[in-house]
């Protein structure tokens, strides 16, 4: 076996051998094409992107029926990224100093970059956004993401991201870290910046997910060389309690929340059974949420935002029958939601809005339904 290839235990098959820092950047776009990760080339010493050809440059172009994709040229950025060998080894074996990076969402991956910047830190609704910080709370000691991350994991009684061991984690030249994750289903996660005033996991940790790209590991710029930590090379599942928090800080886009749904037959029955009198309004309500506070039962999983959206639907059509106000409504939704999953209150409100909205275009009346 060559010296400059290492195969690491906890590694299987072709893509568990890892070109080493020493060899070209080819072998280990290659290697990344061969994890099913899109690669496409940055600017020679920097994490930017390969400058486009000088016609995708003009202004006024637009990505969109640019033909430099299909013809094999690396412009746009991450939305040139393939899995195409031969164009992979055409790109780099004419441009060796070109770095590599990965596009993460047809990747599936979601990446967990925390930096190490030395600024001052915000207001203290920014540092946890959505998790109030009493004035109490002594932040002197809070000075980089390490410090957000780890106590965002501490609230949640988790390890922090950085100290996982069983993925890959990737050392930047700044000093950061690079925490790498695969999604384990179909959601769609979106990019963040730490430092931005609107969607963000915490102050100084990125999101780096569909609409974005990472460095890969083994890539060097002028700064420094992006180094793989520990002997792991394979990225873990997204833990369910980071996906929990990526929900509810607005990680996923609206078109992620549930189509509406027709009533289902349960809740019709139960319309049809409470008659026609305001004061059997209750059982409906009680059978009507009964699946969304069962959902409570189980950590994860149970089809819980389809069951959400289908209860959101079915009170819009209650509030559209004058059955009740749509403000109960909505109280009763988030309150039971927010039993069921707690912390996920932005995610609730997406899925609520999108269901009580189409119910109430369909009034629900008892003997009606069909």
């Amino acid at each position: 076996m060559p010296a400059d290839l290492r195969i690491y235990p906890s590694d299987s098959r072709d893509e568990g051998l890892f070109p080493s820092v020493a060899d070209v950047p080819l072998a280990t776009a290659r290697w990344c094409a061969r994890q099913g990760w899109p690669v496409h080339p940055l600017a020679p010493g920097r994490k930017t992107p390969a400058a486009n050809c000088e016609t995708c440059r003009q202004p006024g172009h637009s990505r969109a029926g640019c033909v430099c994709p299909s013809e094999g040229r690396w412009c746009h950025s991450f939305h040139a990224a393939t899995l195409d060998q031969r164009r992979i080894d055409r790109w780099w074996g004419q441009n060796p100093q070109f770095g590599i990076g990965v596009a993460c969402g047809p990747a599936g991956l979601v990446v967990v970059d925390i930096d190490a910047h030395a600024t001052k830190s915000p207001g203290r609704d920014r540092i946890l956004p959505g998790i109030p910080i009493s004035d109490q709370v002594n932040l002197a000691g809070l000075t980089n993401g390490f410090h957000t991350i780890a106590v965002l994991a501490a609230l949640r009684d988790m390890p922090s991201p950085a100290d996982d061991a069983s993925t890959l984690r990737v050392r930047t030249p700044s000093g950061g870290l690079h925490v790498w994750y695969r999604v384990g289903d179909s959601r769609s996660w979106q990019c963040s910046s730490g430092s931005s005033p609107g969607r963000a996991l915490a102050w100084q940790v990125d999101v780096r997910a569909n609409g974005g790209y990472i460095v890969a590991p083994g890539t060097t710029t002028a700064a420094g060389t992006y180094t793989p930590l520990g002997s792991v090379r394979r990225p873990a599942v997204l833990p369910d309690w980071l996906a929990q928090e990526l929900e509810r800080t607005g990680h996923l886009p609206a078109l992620d929340v549930p189509a509406p749904r027709a009533v289902p037959p349960r809740a019709q029955q139960a319309v049809i059974a409470a008659g026609g009198g305001r004061n059997h309004t209750h059982s409906i309500l009680a059978s009507v949420l009964a699946p969304v506070e069962a959902c409570g039962q189980v950590a994860e999983g149970a089809g819980f935002s389809d069951i959400l959206n289908r209860a959101a639907y079915t009170l819009g059509g209650l509030v559209a029958a004058s059955r009740l106000s749509q403000q109960e409504a909505e109280d009763l939704l988030l309150q039971t939601a927010a039993a069921a999953r707690p912390g996920q209150n932005h995610r609730a409100e997406q899925i609520i809005r999108s269901g009580m909205a189409a119910g109430l275009k369909r009034p629900l009346y008892p003997g009606s339904v069909r």
